[in-house]
């Protein structure tokens, strides 16, 4: 009797190692491409790619003088001796920054776009589990991204306005375009990333490289390391930015955990 109930287990696993088998072979069959149809998908991917770019940098360079107004409101009125005003340099130097922003803007619009492009083109290649992961991350990276970005723009005040107190009373203040907005931009962009810590980590833990348990046990030394790193990331010595970035670095390390329960089930 027992070795009939053996025998019936072995055939159902058979059964299933076979259909298991089948659907990877049948979805290989339907991704399967020359070498020339995948440089031909991918010149699609990327022509699209770059045409959506230049149509949002267009409607960037359009609407430029809200866009100016909007990157410049962070800036102290009194930064500089000509009432707030940003100084160029150069005859071009006006256009070109406004060119730069133009074009920083139409990628940054294009993002959706440019990640729609991507999962299209490697989609045909994954198995079904991976395509059930893609799309969650897609949408929840550009969110944490938005997200990181809006506070950085929210924070970037209390640097700015420390630094130009801080020399006020020794030097007169020439705000020059290409200095102030290199340094909001590398500003925001370190928020954006920092907010990606979450599906980085999650990654990291479907990949087999780190689990919950893991960052449980390691939580004190890791918030420990992230509030020192906060200090080193944000320019400048104001107090009010390195507390932000830290408390949003904790908070994500702790929403980390979460989204590897969610994503990285066994």
């Amino acid at each position: 009797m027992a070795t009939s109930n053996l025998d019936q287990q072995e055939r159902k696993l058979s059964t299933y190692v076979s259909e298991d088998a089948e659907d990877v072979e049948d979805e290989l069959a339907e991704s399967a491409m020359t070498l020339i149809e995948h440089l031909e998908e991918l010149r699609k991917r990327i022509f699209k790619s770059l045409i959506s770019v230049v149509i949002f940098s267009i409607v960037a360079f359009i609407f430029r003088g809200q866009i100016m107004g909007f990157l410049s409101a962070p800036l102290p009125k009194g930064a500089d001796a000509l009432g707030g005003k940003i100084v160029v340099m150069g005859v071009a130097e006006g256009f070109t920054i406004t060119l730069l922003i133009s074009l920083a803007v139409g990628i940054l619009l294009s993002i959706p776009v440019l990640l729609y492009q991507t999962w299209a083109f490697i989609a045909p290649g994954l198995y079904r589990h991976e395509k059930k992961h893609a799309v969650p991350f897609i949408l929840i990276g550009i969110v944490l991204f938005v997200a990181g970005i809006s506070l950085g723009y929210a924070t970037i005040r209390y640097p700015l306005e420390f630094l130009v107190q801080f020399s006020s009373d020794m030097f007169t203040e020439l705000v020059t375009a290409d200095s102030y907005f290199t340094f909001i931009t590398y500003f925001m962009l370190a928020f954006g990333i920092v907010f990606e810590i979450p599906l980085v980590l999650t990654f990291m833990a479907l990949v087999g490289i780190v689990d919950s348990d893991m960052l449980k046990k390691r939580r004190s030394t890791a918030h420990v390391g992230m509030w020192i790193a906060s200090c080193f990331i944000t320019p400048g010595a104001d107090v009010y930015s390195p507390i932000i970035l830290g408390i949003t670095m904790s908070c994500l390390y702790e929403l980390s955990i979460i989204f590897i329960r969610v994503f990285a089930k066994r």
